[in-house]
């Protein structure tokens, strides 16, 4: 029997410990402040992208908990409470999430700096991602893209008006994937992202794509500029995803509109609804300073590299159903 075998041997945790180490040393370079949050909470984010794993009630608890999915809440509550700088590395855990780019658990790397804007926070994430990569970094120059010029150049859509109709044409969607998809312009305009825009990404180079549809805003606040947009942006190597950032958004009431609305279209869908993290609110309403977040999964840097295309190949103990 070799199931007791790890999935990945000594060369993979070496590099994955260099890695850290780069990626530590970056951060605190830059006086920056590590720090620790719970993976139990009582509260589970209602992101539709999102799923919590859930744990029943115990005799620690008598409502259930969940193993958190990002250290996000917990760590703009640390701003809010005016902490400087900080960064994260932890273990994540999310549900329905396996695959050769995708593991239930997996290494987040979460950091936040006050007083960025959106092109410093991209700046800031690239500058880490070449720390981290080293010798693996891409040779040509990262490119920098709107995601509604995008989505216009590659698939023919105006993101800002076309329709559920219009949508499906362009994923060129017949009658069983147009009932399967229905009606939310979201879900059309996350399968045109994933079939049609990230397959044209170079290989060989980083692409950000910033300024998502403001009802993709998620946790980020709305262009100042122009609100149908949001100050969120996301970092591929091909197309992989290794990052996500944000502006974040401040306003506790916009957020707590932005969670019941996640938490009503989970209904509808016949999903659970997310019990609301009222210590998150209180602490935007009490005052989270102007500041960028980024999260970023450390095994999918670390394929980047040593030129994997599966995650099990990076992990130690890989999650098989």
């Amino acid at each position: 029997m070799t199931n007791w075998r790890p999935s990945a041997g000594p060369r993979a945790a070496l590099s994955r410990a260099n890695l850290m180490r780069r990626i530590r040393g970056h951060f605190d370079a830059a006086g920056m402040l590590e720090v620790d949050t719970p993976a139990l909470s009582p509260y589970a984010v209602s992101d539709l992208q999102i799923e919590s794993f859930a744990i029943a009630a115990s005799a620690v608890s008598r409502r259930p908990l969940y193993l958190h999915t990002s250290p996000e809440y917990c760590m703009k509550r640390l701003l809010a409470a005016g902490f400087p700088d900080i960064y994260s590395i932890c273990r994540v855990f999310r549900d329905s999430e396996s695959g050769r780019q995708h593991q239930p658990e997996f290494t987040m790397i979460e950091w936040y700096r006050l007083g960025m804007g959106l092109g410093e926070i991209i700046e800031d994430t690239l500058t880490l991602l070449d720390a981290a990569l080293g010798d693996a970094s891409p040779v040509g120059a990262p490119i920098i893209i709107d995601y509604a010029d995008t989505m216009q150049q590659i698939c023919g859509i105006d993101v800002h008006d076309a329709d559920t109709a219009a949508l499906a044409d362009a994923a060129g969607a017949d009658a069983a994937l147009r009932a399967a998809i229905g009606d939310a312009p979201d879900d059309w305009l996350d399968l045109l992202l994933a079939t049609r825009v990230l397959t044209t990404f170079a290989p060989d180079r980083l692409t950000v794509l910033r300024h998502y549809p403001a009802s993709q805003a998620a946790l980020a606040r709305l262009c100042p500029s122009d609100p149908r947009l949001a100050d969120r942006f996301e970092v591929f190597s091909g197309p992989v995803e290794l990052a996500n950032g944000y502006v974040e958004l401040t306003d506790a009431r916009e957020q707590a509109e932005r969670i019941g609305h996640d938490n009503d279209v989970r209904e509808r869908r016949g999903r659970a609804r997310r019990p609301v993290d009222q210590n998150l609110l209180d602490a935007l309403a009490t005052g989270l300073p102007q500041c960028a977040g980024v999260a970023m999964g450390l095994e999918r840097l670390q394929m980047v590299h040593d030129n994997t295309d599966d995650i099990r190949d990076v992990i130690t103990f890989a999650f098989d159903a």
